[in-house]
């Protein structure tokens, strides 16, 4: 897969390409100029050195003469000695000159020079050794040096004018050379300046458009995440919110089993107490049949007084029905709202499985509770039986005592069985008791876990919108970027 260029790198290689054909540019141009440099150099030393030497030659043939001139007219040694310094001068102007010259015509007629002021100085000897002669004619000497002298002193400075010409020729030749060799040396400099101009807009269009492509995509991208992010917290939000929706639905159905169990803890400790009044009745019952045994004389009103009890026996055995009734109610609304709960809590999904199983337990108990009363009412009912059947002998009794005190240990047997149906539903209100405390602990626990369950959903309602939010911004701040760009890439 090809390799994604980052901003920094195509940046990166933008300034590089730019500082190199900048380098290139510079270095070209230091070229040019130092060849410009060069070339005006070499004019300058070549032809003004040369001109200037071949000055110094026209000036040492010019000494040279005037003082061959004066000597001829004065005869005087140190003119002789002029003489000797200009010639030794033009020797030294010659070898400079020399060193000048670059072309053979120039040096060709550099070696013309020699010969003309060679044959000059051999005439300019040759009257000069005249003069030196005693009683020489001075009008002789001088005919000689204007027909032999003169003429060669004028084509020496022939050859030394043309010589001039042909320097100061070569000077402009090279002059123009180097202002040709300039303007081209300009002419590059501009071109590779023009060009890098050029290269570098190129470079430039290409980065941007590359760039522009780049963070179009970018946002692109970035955009449709945002899209999605959106989404989801949108979805997010709405399940949080119906999520507490069904919490708060359970927080109700919790309060109102809540309210049940303490009803039911009230209704067996109701029955617990009757319980304990019917122990306490039945334990009269007892304490009448042993005065009955110790007195058989006051059967009749003893009878008189089981009846009585039994009578008030039956009505709480009908008030112990009546709680019974009323728990066996109790347990059925249990049972009704534990599988409400259990279906609420199937609905509620992850946060509602802890609460399935305590609300499971509660139906279990429901269910105990409900068996404890069909229980406690069978034997109500016995109790019942028992109580007419007593009501019935004690009848029996008081018709023929002999026949009840025949039935006095009938009379007992059923009284302990009275005392053991009491104790037993005195067991079974206690059961109910500690079975109605523990539903309550039960579902104190279960309103503990919803209420956290209910505040755990706030907090993921509460960090979903401020996700959608952060998504809406982010999408924002995309459609910026992107504008910002796509403005970019029109300019």
């Amino acid at each position: 897969m090809a390799q994604q260029w980052t901003f920094g790198r195509r940046l990166g290689i933008g300034f590089s390409v730019t500082a190199l054909l900048t380098l290139v540019t510079g270095v070209l141009t230091v070229w040019a100029l130092s060849r410009v440099v060069h070339g005006k150099d070499a004019v300058i030393d070549v032809g003004v050195k040369g001109l200037v030497a071949v000055g110094q030659l026209r000036v040492d043939v010019e000494a040279k003469s005037s003082a061959g001139r004066a000597y001829l007219l004065t005869g005087g040694q140190q003119y002789a000695q002029q003489i000797n310094s200009a010639r030794q001068g033009f020797t030294e102007a010659i070898g400079a000159v020399r060193d000048q010259l670059t072309t053979a015509e120039e040096r060709d007629l550099l070696d013309q020079v020699v010969a003309d002021e060679q044959r000059h100085q051999a005439a300019l000897q040759a009257v000069v050794d005249q003069r030196m002669r005693p009683g020489a004619d001075l009008d002789k000497i001088s005919a000689a040096f204007e027909s032999t002298v003169a003429p060669l002193r004028d084509a020496l400075d022939k050859q030394i004018t043309a010589l001039t010409t042909l320097l100061d020729h070569d000077l402009r030749t090279k002059q123009r050379d180097a202002s040709t060799v300039a303007g081209v040396a300009i002419g590059v400099v501009i071109g590779i300046t023009v060009l890098g101009i050029a290269f570098m807009v190129v470079i430039g269009l290409l980065l941007s458009r590359a760039l522009t492509r780049q963070v179009a995509g970018t946002v692109g991208h970035i955009r449709s995440s945002s899209a999605e992010l959106e989404a989801a917290a949108g979805q997010q939000a709405t399940g949080a919110q119906e999520q507490a929706t069904a919490m708060s639905e359970i927080t109700t159905t919790i309060e109102e089993l809540l309210i049940t169990s303490r009803q039911i803890a009230e209704g067996a400790q109701r029955v617990a107490q009757i319980a304990s009044e019917t122990a306490s009745a039945a334990g009269s019952g007892d304490s009448t049949i042993e005065e009955a045994r110790a007195s058989i004389a006051a059967i009749r009103r003893q009878v008189d007084l089981i009846v009585q009890h039994m009578l008030e026996l039956g009505q709480r055995s009908q008030q112990i029905g009546g709680v019974v009734d009323l728990v066996s109610e109790l347990a059925e609304q249990t049972n009704i709202l534990a599988i409400n709960a259990t279906i609420e809590a199937s609905g509620a999904g992850e946060w509602g499985r802890r609460f399935a199983v305590v609300a499971d337990e509660i139906r279990k108990l429901a269910d105990r509770t409900a068996g404890s009363a069909k229980e406690i009412r069978a034997l109500i009912e016995d109790v019942r039986g028992a109580v007419n059947t007593t009501v019935m002998a004690t009848e029996t009794g008081a018709k023929a005592v002999d026949a009840g005190t025949r039935q006095f240990n009938a009379v007992t047997a059923s009284f302990q069985q009275i005392a053991d149906l009491v104790a037993t539903t005195t067991e079974s209100a206690r059961e109910i008791e500690l079975s109605t405390k523990q539903q309550t602990t039960a579902v104190e626990q279960v309103n503990v876990a919803v209420n956290d369950t209910a505040r755990v959903t706030r907090e993921s309602e509460t960090s979903a919108v401020q996700t959608r939010q952060t998504a809406a911004h982010l999408t924002g701040l995309s459609s910026s970027l992107l504008r910002l760009v796509s403005a970019d890439s029109g300019t």
